[in-house]
């Protein structure tokens, strides 16, 4: 597996500082972000998932703790929107240019407003997808949030 992806080059682009961890990806998981956490030895909350969605029809990106929800209301007010939806897997990898399963919010093909779950930011580190499947990027939330210049809401359902 290379750990030299989009993901990976946008962070070091950027001066972000952070360390690879890589896993067996298992396609077959209920909730791949739950996998993820478990086959690196992280607590879930701090394994962020990617997530693509909509906002009155625009395409965000979505991170938030693999262990919750995404509460769709929550997601269009952080955005000033009304209505929010899942995007469909298929226009989720035309949009980023990664596969599901290894959609990072870093070094996407073309740069989305995106949105992190304001919780994440109390973390002393967080992991998330490095752009390949069984690829995760361990950082400073606030790292992240720098780097994806991301809203920081509340955006998970209660």
């Amino acid at each position: 597996m290379s750990k030299a992806t989009r993901a990976t080059q946008a962070l070091s682009k950027a001066g972000i500082s952070f360390t690879t961890a890589t896993y067996d990806y298992d396609p077959n998981a209920d909730r791949i972000g739950l996998q993820a956490a478990e086959a690196i030895g992280e607590a879930p909350h701090r394994v962020l998932k990617t997530l693509m969605a909509e906002v009155d029809g625009r395409p965000v990106c979505v991170v938030v703790p693999s262990d919750r929800e995404v509460s769709m209301k929550r997601l269009a007010a952080a955005f000033g929107g009304k209505a929010a939806s899942m995007m469909k897997p298929a226009d989720a990898e035309r949009v980023t240019g990664y596969h599901v399963g290894g959609i990072s919010p870093f070094g996407q093909k073309k740069p989305v407003p995106t949105a992190m779950e304001v919780s994440a930011l109390a973390e002393p580190h967080v992991y998330i997808n490095g752009g390949q499947r069984g690829l995760q990027v361990r950082l400073s939330p606030q790292d992240a949030q720098s780097a994806l210049k991301a809203v920081a809401a509340p955006l998970v359902a209660e």
